[in-house]
């Protein structure tokens, strides 16, 4: 009998991955080109060929039992060297080796700071939309995630909300910009309140309230749009970070978690991550891939091609009459259902095999979700069969 805490779990399931697995069983029926699966965030653009070359390279020039073995438990003290070296040319940072650990991806590294940071009952405030396991890594270490509601509006976080929701048990604020699902950046004057607030309810409450931001898509935005690097803006922040998007890596497992010298407690905390990666069972960041990134830290995939599909699916669902949320930033789309209830649309949506998430999966009723991180053929043939669902609905 599985554990009581995993019942609930597997009962809901990941919509999303539900969704994945609904397009695969449609394509066999009906032909790929005839299925329009905008469900998964799993990138289309390929990673960089360097990649592929310096994976070879490290394989036939470098010492087998050093390449495949243990090191340090922060990862590899070169490529945390590297990384930092990256940071700060890029925001006029200061990081060393010492502010950076290796980790599986940045699912791993806010999992390695709350376990570093949480006890049991502590809350984490999240906003929301949001990505739909973050509640479940809240639990993972006994803490209580609170919920903010959105702005509607402008999807950037709801701050009124956000100050009554904090409470002398308010831990930490998990942050996610560019935003999954709605493709919002947060502006510099968003993190500079949010910033503000945070200060004013430390002083208040006499404790220690942290930012987890999480990054994954931080270099995947638009139209010149400016991602605030936290750090900047608030001492005790802890960077969460993933190569999954912006190097077309998600199934190597890699990124970091950055912890400034101006963390509260900064030595203890990291002394205490690098222990939390340990005994949470991963050990280390994958050996291998922590040496490529190294070498390839600044290389980018092309976002042309996120971007022309951008354009083509936002315009195209506004000439259509969809009210969307114009993404700024990642590779979603946020559209206002036309039916009261999300689910019963994306039902509706399947009769035409488009494929795509209800809000609610991201505590949006009413919203849905369009991964348009796929060919630009299936964002223009999809477009079709959305012009008979806004016939239909009587939108046009």
């Amino acid at each position: 009998m599985i554990a009581e805490n995993m019942k609930e779990e597997v009962q809901k399931n990941s919509t999303v991955r539900q969704m994945f697995e609904e397009g695969r069983r449609r394509a066999k029926l009906y032909g790929e080109d005839k299925v329009f699966d905008f469900s998964l965030g799993n990138p289309s653009v390929p990673a960089p060929e360097e990649i592929n070359r310096e994976i070879i390279r490290l394989v036939q020039e470098s010492d087998s039992l050093k390449l495949h073995g243990y090191m340090s438990n922060a990862g590899y003290e070169d490529v945390r060297k590297q990384v930092a070296d990256s940071l700060n040319r890029r925001f006029d940072t200061h990081f060393t080796e010492n502010n950076i650990i290796m980790t599986t991806g940045a699912a791993g590294a806010i999992n390695i700071i709350f376990k570093t940071l949480l006890n049991p009952e502590e809350e984490v405030i999240i906003f929301a939309p949001y990505f739909m396991e973050y509640r479940a890594y809240v639990k993972n270490h006994k803490a209580v995630p609170v919920i903010v509601p959105p702005d509607t509006e402008t999807f950037q976080p709801n701050l009124e909300a956000f100050e009554k929701a904090i409470t002398p048990r308010t831990k930490a604020l998990l942050l996610n910009s560019p935003n999954n699902p709605t493709g919002v950046v947060y502006s510099e004057e968003t993190i500079i309140k949010i910033a503000g607030i945070l200060k004013q309810k430390q002083e208040e409450f006499g404790t220690e309230i942290y930012i987890v931001s999480d990054e994954p898509y931080r270099e995947l935005v638009y139209d010149d749009v400016k991602v605030p690097f936290v750090t900047r803006y608030y001492d005790n922040t802890a960077v969460c970070y993933s190569f999954s998007k912006s190097l077309s890596l998600p199934g190597e497992r890699i990124g970091y978690l950055v912890i400034p010298n101006e963390f509260c407690d900064y030595e203890q905390v990291f002394a205490a991550a690098s222990i939390a990666i340990r005994i949470m069972g991963y050990m280390n960041a994958p050996s291998l891939m922590q040496k490529v990134i190294g070498n390839c830290i600044d290389l980018e995939t092309d976002i042309e091609v996120y971007d022309r599909n951008r354009k083509i699916l936002y315009n195209g669902l506004k000439e259509l009459g969809f009210e969307c949320v114009k993404p700024e930033g990642a590779f979603y789309l946020f559209m206002k259902s036309p039916m009261e209830s999300d689910f019963e649309f994306a039902e509706k949506a399947k009769e035409h095999n488009i494929l795509i998430v209800p809000g609610t999966s991201f505590t949006c009723p009413g919203y849905l979700r369009i991964s348009y991180c796929v060919s630009e053929a299936t964002i223009r043939n999809s477009l079709i069969e959305f012009k008979k669902l806004a016939q239909e609905l009587n939108l046009i």
